[in-house]
């Protein structure tokens, strides 16, 4: 460490380097060099005054009379800068005005501050002073220049202002030197401007005056910045309008007030002169602050605080920070302020907003003793100096102790100690003495002081603090991997940008600050490797029901159910996509027994949901189809979670998935069917050609439905036939043909299935495979049906015939249904006919559907893949079915190559290695869409896998 001597030197010699730039400087100016004895010293002192003499050889001389003059008056700024901007024309000589002048006033007071020519009281009150001016001085500009553009925005009281709130440092007229600003904009009332030819909404008009505003101050120029301007404590933060009605603005804080907004609200002061629309602010803000009567809330409110200041003072490793650390600025302020906001609403002299004036009231009222209070305000403006000298070097926001010799130097020099070590041992004193009085404030639970080094102490801090990601990462590096805390971190910070803008209260902001470090809990202990996956599915759900306070206190008081999301997110994207789309779905997770789905057959699990659906539907009229509607889509998002949440834990085989998603659709359809039935029939009667008990009506189902192979958000592919006769009508009021009445029959059951509600839709339907696709009828004959598949279908129709199945209807329609596809499918057909269409059929699809890409393998469409293997049954039925019907029995692909290895149609061998191939890219194929992806990736396994299909594939079209 270095001694006086030495650090004195070190100030000489900056002086020294600087003058002989200012002597350069001053070539034009000889006779500056005579304030040699009073400017150098500033030089050795601060960079800041250096470089505005550099800069500005002629302040020199302003400088130097201000060390001559009375240092303790403060300057009529306000007055001084109006003359400055008297003859300022546009916006840019209005930004060069003010930082000049900002520059100028901010010089004297550096250099009257540092060589100790006036207390840091009058220091302060000159930098708010200043500050004030400056804001002002700009906004009457601006108003008046945009008043004579688009008019004025007059009120009940004349002319409305653009009110301003000063936050913070600046609303207690205790600034510091390089400091933000912290405001917000308020305006009387809502309607036009007037006098002008075009007149323009007050909302847009004051809109773009905030916005000049913030430019005029916040805008780095050549000239510098004026101020760094902070508009993030307004309604709603960076996502709230920049300025509202005051009518707004009163429902905002009655509202959606939180307790760290009334702590603020203690130091708010209106900048604009006082009138009747300041009053109206006024009236609005000071019930918000202080409250008559005292709740336990507050004083809840007050200790968390508290906690977290001590959480980032240990956590962010504080110590050398005289406003953040442990018995720093902040503590002193936080001290005031408790006593305000505990008593204010009953004493009047506590709603103050300089600090000294509230330390005042409280030793007046006898609430805390004079001799702590003495003490307390002594250390804070030692602080407050030294933060000020700090900040005067370089003109650079900091609240830091230096670690250069040179800082060091500086700040030992003056507060007038021997050296630095002497500084430093009274700015401990000092800051250990306030730290006493902080800790003493606001009795804390006796839970409070829990195991600081505690995982879930972290995560509680993780989320409450500001960490950087440096900090973070350091926080959890027993825990997480660098990357993944840095992601992790990143992702917190962008959330917490976006709360601002969510109306969710105090309630719903202490639940949030109670489920968060909880959630961080389970993904760090629980996923750590992949916690920055997970925690973005996840917020994605939070985001999703931050609005709705109910199901976030439904996480936080069910420890099971937020591990079970957790779980969940990290193993299906496409789970937390539905779950953050339709957040019903976690009341789901209350019942884990819900999402262990046992392994039924196809018809007991089918007669569960029909029950199970029937009664979720008993409460509603059948007249309501809007309310049914819902009903239907919240009955299928709720057990097709219970599926996938099955799927996902291993309780249930691929086949058995698809099966209960198949029937599933089955039960959903067939309530479709039957409300639709009713709905038609009452319009238009039934067809008369009906037996009694009997629809003439069926829906077919192809591709994945009819093959018992749905998958999570597969399409339903259908068909609709009937058997009315052509002469048939209806009986009701309303005659329409019966052929009429199936066509609207069916696009009634297309719009149940179709129509996308609040809960989206039930199912997205294809109707290109009826005859004639879309130029079909939507509902056919089932004659016509046959004739169509006789004499007008491609093969490729008659392959999709293969896994075509009745689903529901009347029996007599699906017994001749599967009749006519018996028969189509057991005609003899030329084999290398065959094996030509269905070669090149596959070979169009693959070219048009096969979605090439560097990020993985589409395993549906790619060869070897799951549609090579569906068009070898299709093809092996159409070429043996007239030789054996017993291959048209099944529609799904795991049964035909069964009655294909029984019928000896082909190697065993390979037919079994089909079947695992299809089972193993069904399941991977299954797991892409539960992980909301389109590709898999190119693994040896997967490579032979597709190997072992395409050696079949050859072997049948290639030979």
């Amino acid at each position: 460490m270095p001694t006086q001597k030495i650090k004195n030197r070190i100030i000489e010699e900056h002086a020294q380097q600087y003058w002989l730039r200012f002597q350069e400087a001053c070539a034009a100016h000889p006779q500056l060099l005579d304030l040699q004895d009073k400017i150098k010293p500033l030089f050795g002192l601060s960079e800041f005054i250096t470089e505005q003499c550099l800069r500005h050889p002629q302040w020199a001389v302003d400088i130097c009379d201000a060390l001559s003059a009375a240092p303790d008056k403060v300057s009529d700024y306000a007055a001084n800068l109006d003359d400055a901007l008297a003859n300022v024309k546009n916006e840019d000589e209005l930004l060069a005005a003010l930082r000049q002048y900002r520059h100028r006033e901010m010089a004297i007071i550096a250099a009257l501050d540092l060589m100790n020519y006036q207390t840091i009281e009058v220091s302060l009150k000159k930098v708010s002073a200043l500050a004030d001016a400056l804001i002002l001085g700009a906004y009457n500009w601006l108003y008046s220049h945009l008043s004579s553009q688009y008019g004025t925005p007059e009120g009940s009281f004349g002319a409305q202002p653009m009110l301003m709130l000063a936050m913070g440092k600046l609303g207690g007229g205790e600034l510091n030197f390089s400091s933000d600003i912290d405001l917000i904009f308020a305006y009387p009332e809502k309607g036009e401007t007037s006098g002008a030819r075009k007149p323009m909404e007050n909302q847009k008009f004051f809109t773009r005056l905030a916005q000049k505003l913030i430019a005029a101050l916040n805008k780095i120029t050549v000239d510098g910045q004026v101020f760094r301007v902070d508009m993030r404590l307004r309604p709603f933060g960076d996502s709230g309008p920049l300025v509202m009605h005051l009518s707004a603005f009163e429902d905002y804080y009655q509202e959606q007030g939180r307790h760290w907004e009334r702590f603020a609200m203690v130091k708010a002061r209106i900048l604009n002169p006082a009138d009747n629309y300041c009053d109206q602010l006024a009236d609005i803000l000071k019930p918000f602050t202080f409250r008559r009567y005292l709740d336990f809330t507050t004083l809840d409110a007050l200790r968390n605080m508290k906690q977290l200041i001590a959480s980032e003072i240990r956590r962010r490793q504080l110590a050398n920070n005289i406003k953040l650390g442990a018995g720093g600025i902040r503590e002193v302020e936080f001290f005031a302020q408790s006593f305000q906001l505990i008593h204010g609403g009953r004493e009047p002299q506590l709603q103050c907003k300089g600090l000294h004036t509230s330390l005042q009231a409280l030793d007046d009222l006898g609430v805390v003793d004079s001799q702590t209070l003495t003490a307390l305000y002594e250390d804070y403006l030692f602080l407050r100096k030294t933060e000020h000298t700090l900040q005067q070097c370089r003109d650079q926001q900091t609240q830091s102790l230096p670690d250069d010799y040179w800082g060091q130097a500086v700040v030992a020099h003056v507060a007038e100690c021997e050296n630095y070590d002497a500084f430093m041992a009274k700015i401990d004193a000092a800051m250990h003495r306030i730290h006493v009085q902080f800790n003493d404030l606001v009795e804390e639970t006796q839970d409070s002081h829990g195991d600081d080094d505690s995982l879930f102490s972290k995560c509680a801090d993780a989320w409450r603090l500001r960490l950087s990601q440096n900090e973070f990462a350091a926080l959890f590096e027993n825990q997480l991997p660098a990357q993944t805390a840095e992601d992790v971190c990143a992702q917190l910070e962008n959330f917490r940008g976006h709360l601002r803008g969510y109306r969710i209260g105090q309630r719903g902001e202490d639940t949030l600050q109670k489920l968060m470090p909880e959630l961080l809990y389970v993904l760090v202990s629980e996923k750590p490797q992949h916690a920055g996956r997970v925690l973005a599915r996840t917020l994605g759900v939070i985001n999703a029901i931050t609005g709705r306070t109910t199901y976030l206190d439904l996480l936080l008081e069910n420890p099971d159910v937020l591990r079970q999301l957790v779980k969940l997110c990290d193993r299906s994207e496409w789970i937390a996509h539905q779950i953050q789309r339709f957040p019903l779905l976690l009341d789901e997770l209350l019942t884990p027994l819900y999402l262990q789905q046992q392994e039924t057959d196809i018809i007991e699990s089918k007669s569960q949901y029909a029950d199970e659906l029937r009664q979720s539907l008993l409460r509603i009229d059948e007249e309501d189809a809007e309310l049914m509607m819902d009903a239907m889509r919240q009955f299928k998002l709720c057990q097709q979670l219970r599926i996938a949440a099955s799927d996902i834990s291993g309780s249930l085989p691929i086949a058995k998935v698809s099966d209960k998603l198949t029937v599933l659709a089955e039960v959903l359809l067939d309530t479709c069917i039957h409300s639709a039935w009713q709905q038609v029939k009452t319009k238009f009667g039934e067809p008369e050609h009906l037996e009694a008990g009997s629809t003439g009506f069926a829906v077919i189902g192809y591709g994945k439905l009819g093959g018992y192979e749905l998958g999570y958000g597969s399409d339903l592919d259908l068909v609709f036939l009937h058997n009315a006769p052509k002469e048939s009508q209806t009986n009701g009021k309303r005659t329409i043909s019966a052929q009429q009445f199936y066509i609207k029959l069916a696009q009634r059951i297309m719009h149940l299935l179709n129509t996308k509600t609040l809960f989206g839709q039930l199912f997205e339907t294809d109707l290109r495979l009826r005859p004639s696709g879309n130029a079909g009828l939507l509902s056919c004959h089932v004659e016509g049906f046959l004739r169509y598949q006789r004499e007008d279908a491609w093969t490729w129709e008659h392959q999709a015939l293969v896994r075509a199945r009745g689903i529901s209807g009347d029996t007599a329609v699906l017994e001749e249904f599967r009749r006519i596809r018996n028969a189509i499918l057991c005609q003899r057909r030329d084999r290398d006919t065959l094996n030509n269409d269905v070669k090149t059929m596959r070979k169009k699809m693959r070219d048009h559907l096969l979605q090439n890409s560097q990020q993985g393998v589409d395993i549906k469409q790619c060869e070897g893949g799951i549609a090579d293997i569906e068009f070898l049954t299709q093809y092996w039925v159409l070429a043996h079915a007239h030789e054996h019907a017993s291959l048209t029995t099944y529609t799904d692909n795991l049964r035909i190559l069964d009655g294909i290895k029984a019928l000896q149609l082909f190697d065993a061998t390979q037919c079994a290695r089909l079947q695992e191939a299809y089972l193993r890219l069904r399941d991977h194929y299954h797991q892409l869409t539960l992980a909301d992806d389109k590709y898999a990736e190119e693994t040896q396994d997967l490579q032979s896998m597709r190997a072992q299909v395409s050696t079949v594939w050859n072997a049948v079209f290639m030979a």
